[in-house]
């Protein structure tokens, strides 16, 4: 094999805590690495996140987990484990019971991501969910033992449909069977609730007295790899906002849905699960609002079909005439025109506090209305250098107030043979000048 490239990233519950934070929450992060290159990598990585505080306990000799993919296009070719997975030492023990004591007393949740490397020993699960009940904090926890009695008193289980077997020592496939299955381990283990993933049968979550059963979400898998701990994150993000549980679930499903088009171990973004919703609960305009890797399979269909592809960006913050005569004339170039939309938070780096006025669904769904507007994507950056590299259009197209030169992604568009568009603009529109005259009036 030959590499072309290269790409580090936090995995396992290191990636429990990216999606986390990539939902814009914030949390305390507990484990054991060991004093190698891994786990200062690990360290390293973590310093980059916002909202996280990370507790990391050294230990000298052990192996810190570092997982190595090889991946050609979508597929997955090979994976070389280098890794510990003996328990951790009392001293380690005691250090993570009471880190986690202390950081109870400001957490809405405890999520514990159970793998079977070591961390999570008897004395560590037993003490942190007796710990939590204490405080009346829920306690999530993704198994991975196959008796399930260490996990008494736990709010939620959140077994893979094997799992489930394994512990119960059947196979369950059917809803009736897997209701059947996890109420008796609930029941049997003290455990409140259990969220079974089914893979492209989608959930089931079950509760002493109720089971709710909904379908995956119907797209293409590319990869599989830490979608569990994607739905975990959700699940426990949404739950801490104040969502009821079978509504968490839902949105939940919606993540791990997204998350296994994508190649790695993927996160989630808030901006991710509206659109999707968005898609989910319109008719009509709403539908032409794409997250990004569903944004990439239309436009290589369109371009398959033999259409042109126009791209054009902006904020859009209040909509006017002359942002829709400019959308006419850029559909005027192209039989598909995709408008970029800047994220909330792009918005107000660009433009300052105050902005925006709309919020980027509001602004998505208000263009996606428009006539000569075929699919609106949102992107978080302050430039749309990214996703023009991704969807390739054939037409870029920018207002004439710039000049080719200053276009971003104008030399991506150009180095495969696309072209650039300047579109004339029409006098006395712009979002400022709406936004000083209410201000005077």
């Amino acid at each position: 094999m030959h590499k072309q490239s290269e790409q580090v990233m936090l995995g396992g519950a290191g990636n429990v805590v990216r999606n986390i934070l990539s939902l814009g929450a914030s949390c305390h992060f507990i484990t054991v690495i060991g004093d190698d290159l891994t786990g200062h990598t690990l360290t390293a990585k973590l310093g980059e996140e916002e909202r996280v505080e990370p507790y990391l306990i050294t230990e000298t000799g052990r192996l810190s987990t570092e997982k190595s993919r090889f991946v050609a296009g979508s597929q997955q070719l090979l994976r070389c484990d280098d890794e510990s997975q003996q328990a951790i030492s009392e001293q380690s023990e005691t250090q993570i019971l009471e880190l986690a004591t202390q950081s109870l007393s400001e957490s809405a949740l405890l999520v514990l991501s159970d793998y079977g490397k070591g961390v999570l020993s008897d004395r560590v699960i037993r003490g942190l969910i007796d710990a939590a009940n204490a405080a009346n904090v829920p306690v999530f926890v993704d198994p991975k033992r196959t008796n399930w009695a260490i996990y008494a008193g736990a709010t939620l289980l959140s077994p893979n449909l094997l799992e489930l077997q394994q512990a119960c020592g059947a196979k369950p496939t059917q809803d009736t069977e897997i209701t059947e299955a996890a109420r008796h381990q609930c029941d049997m283990h003290a455990i409140q609730h259990m969220l079974v993933t089914r893979g492209a049968q989608g959930m089931s979550f079950i509760t002493h007295d109720n089971a709710h059963h909904i379908p995956a979400n119907a797209r293409e898998v590319f990869d599989v790899s830490g979608a569990g701990d994607t739905v975990i994150a959700t699940l426990a993000v949404a739950t801490a906002a104040g969502l009821a549980l079978p509504d968490a679930m839902a949105l939940a499903n919606v993540a791990g849905g997204i998350v296994v088009g994508r190649i790695g171990t993927a996160t989630i973004f808030r901006t991710d699960l509206k659109t999707a919703l968005w898609q989910q609960q319109t008719i009509g305009s709403g539908r032409k609002i794409f997250p990004q890797d569903l944004a990439h399979a239309q436009v290589k269909q369109w371009k398959e079909d033999g259409l042109t592809v126009g791209f054009t960006n902006g904020c859009f913050d209040v909509l006017h005439v002359g942002h829709l005569q400019s959308l006419q004339d850029a559909k005027s170039q192209c039989d598909r025109l995709i408008v970029a939309v800047n994220a909330d938070a792009s918005v107000t780096r660009l433009k300052g506090e105050g902005r925006p006025i709309n919020a980027e669904m509001d602004r998505a769904g208000l263009l996606s209305g428009l006539d000569p507007v075929d699919m609106v994507v949102i992107f978080r950056e302050d430039t749309p250098e990214q996703i023009i590299a991704r969807l390739q259009p054939d037409v870029l197209m920018k207002g004439a107030d710039y000049t080719e030169e200053q276009v971003v992604g104008r030399d991506i568009v150009l180095s495969y043979g696309g072209r650039i568009s300047l579109l004339p603009l029409r006098e006395g529109y712009s979002t400022t000048q709406i936004l000083q005259r209410a201000q005077k009036s």
